[in-house]
């Protein structure tokens, strides 16, 4: 499939914003539970804005990929049978409640609705907090299961893309996160850091699944059934036209084969031991800066990784068009 930039740079945005929310969100918790000493709310203030930055700039590099912005309304109205239709819709109900979340720190208005265990007390940002966290995982679900219910592009067809787009988001946010409580001084950074490096780990073995099983991927079709015929030794000589069309610009990335090898070997360095490696650099001398790289490092691997996820989609009309 051709990888269209306003896509990738949508799905690696929110998916950043997702991550540091949860990590933000499982500080909360954690000190909640008296595992982690309590931060000012200035600090999930200004977290929550930081997500929803991330969130309105993958928002808004969608709408480069619209032909009519003005009609962008209208892609909520499948909902029921769209999966499109329901991120568009998920998508703005997390970012409310991000907005909710953070807002409620800000005015400090956090009244504690109950307490259990005599020393736990539950209050509104928590409850608040949690709605966005069930809004997270299905915002997660609805772009994983977009690409993953198109079952003839067998490289998507898998459980793992969902995976993948949960993990790979859960820990570019967490890595993020760590710079992120670095620079505000906070207690939380060694613990971000270690979900951190869960999370990557995680997220290598899963994808290193999908590209293993993408590679052993064979097609349903044939050049044969495509046209209809069972002779064996039928070639295509020319598409029937002298230039390209919509089908060759839209259904093929387009690249040689050097760069499409290269693509996927210079992300899974970039998306994984390399940031590993900043990142214990990074907590080792509490250096800050590595702390950052990290994020950045791994987003730039991101970009790439997203990149390879669509051009590696062989959509079966390129058994017919493989001259142009």
């Amino acid at each position: 499939m051709h990888p269209a930039f306003s896509i990738i740079f949508l799905t690696t945005l929110i998916g950043a914003g997702q991550g540091l929310f949860l990590a933000l969100y499982s500080g909360q918790l954690y000190s909640v539970l008296k595992l982690l000493p309590a931060e000012s709310p200035s600090f999930y203030v200004v977290g929550s804005l930081l997500c929803l930055v991330l969130l309105v700039a993958g928002l808004a590099s969608s709408f480069f990929h619209l032909g009519r912005p003005e009609r962008a309304w209208r892609s909520a109205a499948r909902w029921r049978t769209s999966w499109m239709s329901r991120e568009v819709i998920v998508l703005p109900a997390f970012m409310v409640s991000v907005a909710l979340w953070g807002l409620i720190h800000y005015l400090d208005w956090n009244p504690v609705l109950f307490t259990f265990s005599k020393n736990i007390e539950v209050d509104v940002s928590l409850l608040v907090g949690a709605f966005a966290t069930l809004f997270c995982f299905t915002l997660f679900l609805c772009t994983g299961m977009i690409y993953a219910c198109i079952e003839m592009l067998q490289e998507w067809a898998s459980p793992l893309t969902v995976i993948n787009y949960t993990l790979l988001g859960g820990s570019s946010g967490f890595i993020l996160a760590t710079g992120f409580a670095a620079w505000q001084g906070s207690g939380m950074t060694s613990f971000f850091g270690g979900w951190s490096v869960v999370l990557t780990l995680l997220a290598f073995l899963t994808r290193s699944a999908s590209l293993f099983r993408n590679a052993r991927l064979k097609p349903k079709s044939t050049l044969q059934t495509a046209i209809g015929i069972r002779h064996t030794g039928i070639q295509q000589q020319a598409q029937g036209a002298m230039g390209g069309s919509f089908n060759t610009r839209e259904y093929f990335h387009g690249a040689s084969k050097r760069k499409y090898k290269s693509v996927k070997w210079t992300f899974l360095v970039l998306v994984f031991p390399l940031p590993l490696l900043l990142l214990s650099f990074g907590l080792g001398t509490h250096v800050m800066g590595l702390l950052v790289a990290a994020f950045l490092v791994q987003y730039i691997g991101l970009l790439m990784e997203r990149w390879f996820f669509f051009a590696q989609a062989n959509h079966p009309q390129n058994l017919y068009y493989q001259t142009v």
